[in-house]
């Protein structure tokens, strides 16, 4: 039985407003509750709060840029606990592949973002960790 994704929550750090309030307003559209942190370190902390179904990271972020506050919540973790970590990014993916994989970020998000996309690859993600469950 899947979650629906009005019990999901999803982690948005990103820190430029105008892309927050579109991918808030996406994610709210399709039914998932929203929080946002505007660099790595608040990300960092959201997520040691917890609860959270999968995490959009900004790449490029002041104070801690999306690498490190990945890194840092890879390294909080416990068994049986990571989190989908999708990498927001306006740059190539392919020259960032390497780098976000290093990191613990699981996939990519292309900016602009595309719906549809957004949509595929959360219910990908968030499906693939409750499986691994």
């Amino acid at each position: 039985m899947s979650e629906s994704p009005q019990s999901m929550a999803i982690l948005v750090a990103e820190d430029n407003p105008v892309n927050q309030k579109i991918i808030v307003a996406m994610l709210t559209k399709m039914g998932y509750r929203v929080d946002v942190a505007i660099n790595g370190a608040e990300a960092v902390e959201a997520a040691d709060r917890g609860g959270y179904a999968l995490i959009l990271m900004d790449c490029q972020m002041p104070v801690m840029d999306g690498y490190e506050a990945t890194k840092a919540i890879r390294g909080r973790e416990t068994t049986g606990t990571r989190v989908p970590i999708l990498a927001l990014s306006a740059n190539s993916i392919g020259e960032q592949r390497e780098r976000c994989s290093e990191a613990g970020i699981d996939d990519f998000v292309a900016k602009p973002i595309r719906y549809e996309l957004l949509q595929e690859k959360i219910v990908q993600w968030t499906q693939a960790s409750r499986d691994d469950r």
